[in-house]
């Protein structure tokens, strides 16, 4: 249980405080699952890159 390293602090949250789960279990909010959103304080800061890749992904494909 040590600090995060300073490259897992920089990887910021995309929670904007709209939180609600859709039929999916997807944020409306963030766009996040709900899995997601509970792991991410947990997650490398590589898995959290990586979960903002397939939010902006799910970002774009709702307006499609």
């Amino acid at each position: 249980m040590g600090r995060k390293s300073a490259n897992e602090a920089k990887v910021r949250s995309p929670c904007v405080g709209i939180c609600a789960l859709d039929d999916e279990d997807v944020c409306i909010g963030c766009q996040r699952t709900g899995d997601e959103i509970a792991r991410w304080g947990a997650m490398s800061a590589d898995e959290k890159n990586a979960t903002l890749v397939k939010v902006a992904k799910r970002e774009s494909q709702k307006f499609d």
